[in-house]
């Protein structure tokens, strides 16, 4: 299975924020959107990423203030991405390896998804129950 399954799924929408606004307003839109991470973009060029994650260990625990703090002090600027025609097992393999929880797909230097962790599981899950129902079938004769 590949990732382009994943975003033909779940749809294309990819929320984004400009590294120059305040961490305040990232995480009312996450809240707005129920979503665990934002694409930091800036002239249509990947920049980041800011995450729960982000804000709980640069905000939360160093006692920041989230309005006077920019998204782009905070966010996650090693950013590794995947293209729609990678493997769901190798994005599995590589959210485990590197402890991260959010991959932005880019296709020809376009950022066209982002995929989460659960994302990922659901999609392993989909294709283990197709796997079963296969052979309960090919059982069934």
């Amino acid at each position: 299975m590949k990732v382009s399954h994943i975003l033909t799924q779940k749809g294309n929408v990819v929320f984004t924020i400009g590294p120059q606004s305040n961490v305040f307003e990232a995480l009312q839109l996450m809240a707005d959107k129920n979503i665990g991470a934002l694409v930091v973009q800036e002239e249509g060029r990947l920049k980041g990423i800011f995450s729960e994650r982000d804000y709980a260990r640069k905000i939360v625990l160093l006692n920041r203030n989230s309005t006077d703090t920019l998204v782009q002090e905070i966010m996650t600027t090693n950013v590794i991405t995947v293209t729609p025609n990678e493997t769901v097992d190798n994005c599995m393999a590589l959210m485990s390896d590197k402890k991260f929880r959010h991959l932005p797909v880019v296709d020809g230097g376009e950022i066209v998804g982002l995929i989460s962790i659960s994302d990922i599981v659901r999609a392993i899950i989909e294709r283990q129950k197709e796997t079963i129902d296969h052979l309960q079938s090919y059982i069934a004769g």
